[in-house]
């Protein structure tokens, strides 16, 4: 029975051969060796180069930040000065129309002065001829009535100018009085 109990002690199920493990401890070493050579340097610079282009990306993302910021400062101080112009430009259009206002309304005042005094020149032309024509007809008229009145013929001129100047001079000073 103590072969069979020897036998029985060496086939443990639970208990691996010492082949088995010799063989395993060998496989693990030398999977350990190739994972420690070849794959783990591979991951180290894959993990290196995804640290580099994230840490580049942020970078790259601070630096766009700080243009951007840069950008929007030099847009807002544009977008000021272009405030301010039109402002200016405004206020330039203010004053250049108040000018053009003020000087059309001299220029409005000088043709309305030149009217007037037209106006005054033409009635004062007017005035003239119509005295003379009405001298003229008045003096004829009063010729009429002195040749009625005194029977006497006016026909010489000299006369008759001498007595039209002097029926003038006093219808005239008859009426200015009642003008006054």
């Amino acid at each position: 029975m103590n072969s069979l109990n020897l036998a029985a002690e060496e086939l443990n199920p639970v208990l691996p051969h010492k082949a088995e493990i010799v063989i395993g401890l060998i496989a693990f070493l030398l999977l350990y060796f190739v994972i420690k050579k070849f794959v783990t340097p591979r991951f180290e610079t894959l993990y290196a180069e995804r640290t580099a282009k994230i840490e580049g990306g942020i970078e790259k993302a601070e630096q766009a930040q700080a243009e951007a910021q840069r950008t929007l400062e030099q847009y807002k101080a544009q977008l000021a000065e272009a405030r301010a112009e039109a402002a200016r430009i405004r206020d330039d259009a203010r004053i250049e129309g108040e000018q053009i206002i003020s000087e059309l309304r001299a220029k409005a005042q000088e043709e309305s002065s030149r009217i007037v005094a037209q106006g005054q020149t033409q009635l004062e032309t007017q005035r003239a001829q119509i005295v003379a024509e009405l001298r003229g007809e008045l003096g004829k008229l009063a010729i009429d009535l002195a040749d009625r009145v005194v029977g006497e013929s006016l026909e010489d001129e000299v006369r008759r100018r001498g007595t039209v100047d002097r029926f003038l001079s006093e219808l005239d000073n008859t009426s200015a009085p009642a003008a006054k």
